[in-house]
């Protein structure tokens, strides 16, 4: 099997003048993006990235993100995609962590690079890139980058609070691009707009690589607009979108949805967080032709995981699916045994596109691989027919928005409060989000805390998706052992 980087020189050479990227008014064909590639791949070498070398990409979705990226992969070098909403801290931990030596970044995150990179690393602008770019040499870097060739740092909060480091190789993205092609059926040629970021698993590695192995053009939104998402599928005829939950609920909500042309579009994915079963049928009433994917997958495995579409979604909404191709799953008790249909046990994954382990961290990598499989912590059910349902999470996951929060990191910042004496972090239902996260706090006698100022003390400490939207004051419920009692909270303050 070919390198990242060699899937996208071929295509070059076999549909030279497809247009392969759209962002804004700029346009790439596939022999142009390949040309370009290989120009700021010579940029890189020169700031002396070469093979193995950890580089940190920190970019909003555009046309830069995507040359950096492939020009990385094609030096050897093992790319970190870097959360545009992280705090300097935050930044600073996950550059220190991956050993990074150098981080590419966007003009517009200027000041929180300059605060959150540690001494030692060094920095360079996408403006400055592209300045550059247009001297260097078109032709591709003498590098040979295999498959087994470690491609990639991706990083996801644990139980813990602190990010582990998923690791991947170009084998392992290249199978996770292949599974959704082939899971949803994208065909050559697909017109796919990418809106979710660039620097999350999946749009990265399912709908990047995967679209660029079907040598599809890549339409490519900077930021969310409900209504302009809807115009843009609409005006480039896109075939292949895919969108968290939220996306699809706000563009329910526009009324220009029926007056636009939307025949183009067949398939629509989301994941990242459940879908309201009344979305997915409103959906399919209001566009008869488009099919519906729901990918319930996880960072560990690429992401991978099981998903559910077209008539099957339909009949059970509510469902996560079966295992998508090329990937086993079992539900199995604490014991290891496979659970009876309807029995609640723990999701356990393995394939292809299972994660080399977290980086630089062992003791974790052996907890959640056992055996070759890897344990999610997601608790679920399977019925006769193999339909595996989620039904809870083992850890306190919160899902706002299709974003991951932990609840252990917003605490950490919620205490540092001069006023909280304890507090716990929960999810509560949102209409729109899924969840909204909410912080229940016991106050230093003689304190008060009004929501605002939370906010305000937690904004530079945590992501803005992190930081409570909810306060509650009162005490926090635990056990003997001093644990917080979570469902409690959750069932008191669900109403």
């Amino acid at each position: 099997m070919p390198s990242i980087g060699e899937i996208l020189a071929r295509q070059a050479h076999r549909v030279p003048r497809r247009t392969a990227l759209i962002f804004s008014d700029r346009q790439y064909t596939y022999q142009e993006l390949n040309r370009q590639v290989n120009q700021t791949a010579h940029v890189l070498a020169s700031q002396t990235v070469g093979r193995g070398d950890r580089v940190a990409l920190m970019a909003p979705n555009n046309d830069n993100f995507i040359l950096a990226y492939y020009a990385l992969l094609r030096l050897g070098a093992i790319v970190v995609p870097i959360n545009v909403r992280l705090a300097p801290p935050e930044l600073r931990y996950q550059l220190e962590d991956s050993q990074s030596r150098l981080i590419v970044y966007d003009p517009a995150l200027t000041d929180t690079v300059l605060a959150g990179t540690p001494t030692g690393v060094g920095r360079l602008s996408m403006s400055d890139l592209e300045e550059l770019r247009r001297r260097a040499s078109p032709n591709p870097p003498a590098v040979h980058v295999k498959e087994t060739d470690d491609a990639q740092i991706l990083y996801t909060s644990g139980t813990t609070g602190r990010p582990k480091g998923v690791l991947m190789d170009h084998h392992r993205i290249i199978w996770t691009g292949l599974n959704v092609v082939t899971g949803v059926g994208l065909r050559e040629g697909e017109r796919l707009l990418h809106v979710a970021p660039l620097y999350h698993s999946a749009e990265l590695d399912l709908f990047l690589m995967g679209g660029t192995y079907v040598a599809a053009t890549h339409i490519v939104m900077g930021e969310f607009h409900p209504r302009r998402v809807l115009e843009t599928l609409a005006e480039q005829r896109v075939t292949a979108f895919f969108g968290v939950p939220t996306m699809y609920q706000m563009m329910l909500r526009e009324d220009l949805l029926d007056r636009l042309d939307l025949s183009a579009w067949r398939i629509g994915m989301f994941g990242a967080a459940p879908m309201p079963p009344a979305t997915v049928l409103e959906w399919a009433r209001r566009l008869s032709g488009l099919t519906l994917y729901n990918l319930a997958g996880l960072t560990e495995m690429g992401p991978g995981g099981v998903y559910l579409g077209g008539p099957e979604l339909l009949a059970h909404p509510g469902a996560a699916g079966r295992p998508i191709l090329n990937t086993e799953a079992r539900v199995v008790t604490e014991d290891g045994r496979d659970t009876a249909p309807g029995e609640v046990g723990e999701l356990i994954l393995r394939g292809e596109t299972l994660m080399k382990g977290y980086w630089n961290n062992a003791s974790a990598t052996a907890d959640a691989i056992r055996d070759g499989w890897l344990y999610t912590g997601d608790l679920a059910t399977r019925d006769q027919d193999g339909l595996i349902t989620l039904v809870d999470r083992k850890k306190d996951l919160i899902i706002t928005g299709g974003m991951n929060v932990y609840s252990v990191e917003v605490e950490h910042a919620v205490l540092s409060h001069p006023a909280v004496l304890d507090c716990a972090v929960i999810g509560l239902p949102h209409p729109d989000y899924g969840e909204t996260v909410t912080a229940v706090v016991t106050l230093v006698p003689g304190e008060t805390l009004t929501l605002e100022e939370l906010r305000d003390h937690c904004r530079p400490l945590i992501a803005d998706y992190k930081i409570p939207r909810r306060l509650f004051l009162g005490p926090i419920p635990r056990n003997a052992s001093g644990k917080i009692l979570k469902f409690r909270l959750r069932q008191q303050y669900r109403s």
